[in-house]
Formats: C-alpha cells, sequence, structure tokens
C-alpha cells in the first residue's frame, strides 16, 4: 500500500538620469507583468477538469492540472470515470500534514488497482496547502490511485537533487474548510483487510468516505 517516505530534513551601476529613469520605468513594468502572472497563477483556470468528491463530511472540488501534469490527470480522471473512488476512505490523517485515500474501502482492504504510472513530480507545481498529489511507496513510480491532500507547504516532498517528489497534478478550490475538518479528526491504529494482524496507524475513528466522485466541468 502506498506510503510516504520521508526524507531527511532533506545592482546597478551608476547611470545617468536618463538611465535611471529608463531603468525604473522598465523595472516598474516587470513589477506590474509579474503581478499579473503571479494573479494568472492563482486564478481557477476555466478549461481545467475539476472533481468534485462528496465525502461524508461535505463536498471537495479538486482543479486538475492537465497542462503540467496530463499522465497523473488522465490516470486520476479514469479512476473518476470508472467509480473506483466511489465508498473509499481518508485512512490516513495526520494533521499538519496531509490527509491520504482513493485506495481502500471501510474495511480497510484495498481495492484492484491499474498499473502503476510515471513520477510527474517535475512539473513545477508544488506540495504546498491545499494542493493534491499522488501518493506511492519508495518506487518513485508505483503511484496507482491513492492521493493524498497537503495540508500544511510540505517542502520535503517536492522533488530536489536525490529526491522524486510527490508529483502534484491539482489543487482543492472548493471545500477547504471540508479539508481542515477532516485533517482535525480524531484517528487510532486499525488492522489492516489484507494482512492480519498488520496494524495500520492514523486511521480516523470515525470512517470519512468519499460517497460518489464525479467529473463537473
Amino acid at each position: 500500500m502506498p506510503l510516504f517516505s520521508h526524507p531527511t530534513v532533506s545592482i546597478f551601476a551608476p547611470f545617468s538620469l536618463r538611465g535611471v529613469a529608463a531603468v525604473v520605468c522598465a523595472t516598474a513594468t516587470l513589477a506590474v507583468m509579474t503581478s499579473a502572472q503571479l494573479s494568472a497563477q492563482e486564478t481557477p483556470n476555466a478549461k481545467l477538469p475539476e472533481v468534485e468528491l462528496d465525502t461524508s463530511e461535505g463536498k471537495i472540488v479538486i482543479e486538475l492540472n492537465a497542462e503540467k501534469a496530463p499522465k497523473t490527470v488522465a490516470n486520476f480522471l479514469d479512476y473518476v470515470k470508472s467509480g473506483h473512488f466511489n465508498g473509499t476512505i481518508f485512512h490516513r490523517v495526520i494533521p499538519d500534514f496531509m490527509i491520504q485515500g482513493g485506495g481502500l474501502d471501510d474495511k480497510m482492504k484495498e481495492k484492484k488497482t491499474k498499473p502503476p504510472i510515471i513520477n510527474e513530480a517535475g512539473n513545477g507545481l508544488l506540495n504546498k496547502k491545499y494542493s493534491v498529489a499522488m501518493a506511492r511507496t519508495n518506487d518513485p513510480n508505483s503511484a496507482t490511485s491513492q492521493f493524498f491532500i497537503n495540508t500544511k507547504d510540505n517542502v520535503f516532498l517536492n522533488r530536489s537533487g536525490r529526491n522524486a517528489g510527490y508529483a502534484v497534478f491539482g489543487r482543492v478550490v472548493k471545500g477547504l474548510g471540508i479539508v481542515d475538518s477532516i485533517s482535525a479528526t480524531k484517528t487510532t491504529s486499525r488492522e489492516s483487510g489484507d494482512v492480519p494482524g498488520m496494524r495500520m496507524q492514523d486511521v480516523p475513528v470515525k470512517p470519512i468516505t468519499i460517497k460518489s466522485a464525479k467529473v463537473i466541468n
């Protein structure tokens, strides 16, 4: 079952007045362009698909970045359209870190998945608060259906140096309060439905179920 592998935390020379005026003008123009670019990055893109997760705690809408993570988004949408996520739970919740789901049912049994996909962690999307990324094993290219929502900026999960990173493919655009509520839920340990005797940690005491998942845009 996909788990996280935590890496060890892993001027201008003097100008004439005319020159100064030109630099000031150019700098101001650059500042306006940079501000516009940042604004564009934070504004939902109507062309990007959105998926609604109707959970037992409320609805969460995820915007999928098919431009920067095409293979990961295609994989996620396949699972959505096949009904794979319906009835699965958020089986791993760690406050001030992330909430993970998409692979186990309420009996703690892992659902059958398709073959794993390539890790698209080097796409420029970062593991920041409310971003959505793929869970995996120590093998960078082992992600299947399980995903997680970051509940804080997790810089150490980004690709860097020898760290393969965790592929971000979307972000929560509606239901932020629902994510916060799930993150604050009480957890315990439960026995795996697949491996008798194996205890799984950080499992919500009260099951948090994804009742349905559907594409809405």
